[in-house]
């Protein structure tokens, strides 16, 4: 069954999330992160090459003709197929119908009170799905 953690209040979604999957990669997670849209994709792509000046996080565009070979895909589109289901962090305000294809779900929902709302729809929407998602309130640092 798949494991949903909720990871809320968070301040910047694009830091925490590089924070994440930096400490996904650390335990060798294929990750596949789900952005909002285009423009959070470019931003979380940028982030990613200039968050930490001693990590490597290699990572493309699902698009990308390497995104078979590379452990950090970042894609707006949960209907294409995957290259692999280890672990999907969930940046977008959308339910992942398809969450059930993944080992591990992180849900990142900021602070703002339509991404909260979002959230809480989200775990509701889980747990009818017979899942207990694990709630953690983002730290500050």
């Amino acid at each position: 069954m798949t494991r949903v953690d909720f990871h809320s209040q968070v301040q910047d979604k694009i830091n925490y999330s590089c924070r994440l999957i930096r400490k996904a990669r650390v335990a060798n997670c294929q990750i596949l992160i789900l952005s909002e849209n285009a423009d959070q994709a470019d931003e979380l792509d940028q982030a990613l090459w200039r968050f930490s000046p001693v990590d490597f996080l290699p990572h493309v565009m699902l698009s990308d003709p390497l995104s078979a070979h590379t452990p950090i895909i970042i894609t707006t589109d949960l209907n294409a197929p995957f290259p692999h289901h280890d672990l999907l962090i969930n940046l977008s305000q959308r339910f992942p119908e398809n969450f059930s294809q993944f080992n591990r779900v992180i849900e990142v929902v900021s602070q703002h009170e339509d991404d909260a709302n979002s959230g809480r729809q989200r775990f509701r929407m889980y747990q009818q799905q017979s899942i207990k998602p694990s709630h953690i309130v983002a730290s500050t640092s």
